[in-house]
């Protein structure tokens, strides 16, 4: 992440070509300076990770951190670079757009035209109180007992750690912030505490490729997250893993229904943190079940140790309405890859809500040939909603809030359509000539559409939607799953 920042202010610079002469008031003196014009959008718009311990390489906190970067910055906010953003403006308003304006660019890019000055110091803003590095101000944080070791070279793994909960009853969050040690090699993390304790995997003569005719019929199920798998690191071996593993697997044809993942938060490049307050809700903390954190490692040379914390700020009353974090995993039929060569590869999948709730949140999550997500609501009465719709770059993997959520009623279907790009014209396309299989790993492609949703506080979560898998009918996609890697950090207290 550091290196393709580093990288977009560079190439910025050099697609803007010479700059313009020097952009000065008529008296001589500067038309815009950092203390008065500068540092306040930097505040708004930059400073959550431009700044030290965040995920920026660069800090724009003081005048002498950001005076170097004054052409980059002009470059990156022309062309539309920097902040990064890739909603499409024509659907449903959202939360957490940027506030660059107009007026902002022109500042900016009068800045470095003008010499870059510091201006007075009693024009400076006060400074943003930022907490340790912190986005949130948590009242609970959560680690990892030590620093995991992430190799310079290798292939991408995934580590599981799971750690003693320190809530001694259900409790209520109004926010949650991940925070990765160290952010140049951590592609996602997803924290997870079980809705309820696994049941037992079904006798394999209950599983025939088919659904089980014999079987109890039920809602759908969220999947448990302690019988996840981990991808190792072995060169040239396909993994199942956390999003595919057996046990959803055969549930899904003992039940007839796609497996949910639910999860208390997950963390990508570019996401900010989840926080339930505006949409006057909270999640739920369930007490005595093991935390499990999920960190995806991407060697990027260098070798480091990575210790991700987990922040929390607590409700000060009990809430009335419930945040979910749900991910269908296996929405697309995985069994067909995606072919070489092909620009613009369709993928769809369809859930249906099976009770009243509302829609909040939404974040595209896709690896390397991902190209643009869109989800469409089709309503009871057949009105039909674009929500959003929005490209994807790998590189910047965003959330995006409602600014309103959006109410949808029991029987309201959602079409979630994405594209990838598996052909030579993918700058970040590793394998152009080969075919690409659905997998956990960055060489692999992923079409998961995570979405929040917001129910009554005494709702199940496993009956909020349903949906078919892409897969159910036909052979039993059997996936190389391996032996789970886990590090479990007993409480000493």
């Amino acid at each position: 992440m550091t290196r393709f920042l580093v990288f977009v202010l560079l190439a910025a610079i050099t697609a803007m070509g010479p700059q313009s002469p020097s952009s000065v008031a008529s008296d001589g003196a500067p038309a815009v300076t950092f203390n008065k014009d500068v540092l306040p959008i930097l505040q708004r718009n930059c400073q959550t990770c431009h700044r030290p311990n965040g995920i920026a390489p660069m800090s724009f906190l003081t005048y002498t951190s950001t005076r170097p970067w004054a052409k980059a910055i002009k470059a990156a906010v022309i062309n539309r670079q920097m902040p990064p953003w890739f909603a499409d403006p024509h659907y449903a308003k959202l939360r957490n757009a940027p506030r660059l304006t107009e007026a902002d660019i022109d500042t900016l890019a009068a800045w470095a035209d003008s010499g870059s000055h510091e201006g007075e110091s009693a024009d400076q803003p006060a400074d943003i109180n930022w907490v340790d590095g912190w986005r949130i101000r948590p009242d609970v944080v959560v680690s990892m007992r030590e620093p995991y070791v992430v190799h310079a070279k290798g292939r991408g793994e995934i580590q599981q750690f799971v750690v003693p909960n320190p809530f001694k009853q259900d409790t209520w969050v109004t926010s949650i912030e991940i925070r990765p040690g160290d952010p140049s090699v951590v592609h996602h993390v997803i924290v997870q505490i079980p809705e309820q304790s696994p049941p037992a995997p079904p006798p394999a003569a209950a599983v025939s490729g088919k659904k089980c005719v014999n079987c109890a019929q039920r809602g759908p199920i969220v999947r448990p997250a302690v019988l996840s798998t981990v991808v190792d690191a072995i060169p040239n071996r396909q993994g199942g893993g956390s999003y595919s593993d057996i046990f959803a697997r055969h549930e899904e044809r003992r039940t007839g229904h796609g497996v949910f993942t639910t999860m208390e938060a997950v963390y990508a490049p570019g996401t900010s943190p989840l926080d339930f307050r505006y949409t006057d809700s909270a999640k739920l903390i369930r007490a005595g079940r093991p935390i499990r954190i999920e960190v995806h490692y991407t060697p990027n040379g260098k070798e480091t140790t990575d210790l991700t914390k987990i922040g929390f700020t607590i409700a000060k009353t009990p809430a009335h309405r419930r945040f979910v974090l749900m991910a269908p995993e296996h929405l697309v039929d995985s069994r067909k890859p995606i072919p070489a060569g092909a620009s613009n590869w369709e993928t769809k999948g369809e859930l249906t809500f099976e009770q009243d709730a509302e829609l909040a949140w939404f974040m595209p999550h896709m690896h390397l040939r991902g190209k643009d997500m869109t989800f469409r609501l089709i309503y009871p009465d057949g009105r039909k909603e674009t929500v959003l719709s929005a490209k994807f770059n790998f590189n910047w993997q965003l959330g995006y809030e409602l600014a309103k959520p959006i109410k949808v009623s029991k029987g309201t279907r959602m079409i979630v359509t994405a594209h990838h790009d598996n052909s030579g014209n993918n700058p970040f396309n590793p394998t152009p000539d080969k075919p690409v299989i659905w997998g956990e790993m960055t060489s692999d492609e992923m079409m998961l559409p995570w979405f929040g949703m917001i129910v009554d506080a005494d709702a199940r979560p496993n009956m909020i939607a349903s949906y078919k898998p892409g897969d159910l009918d036909g052979p039993f996609p059997m996936m190389n799953i391996r032996t789970p890697s886990i590090t479990v950090f007993a409480d000493r207290n």
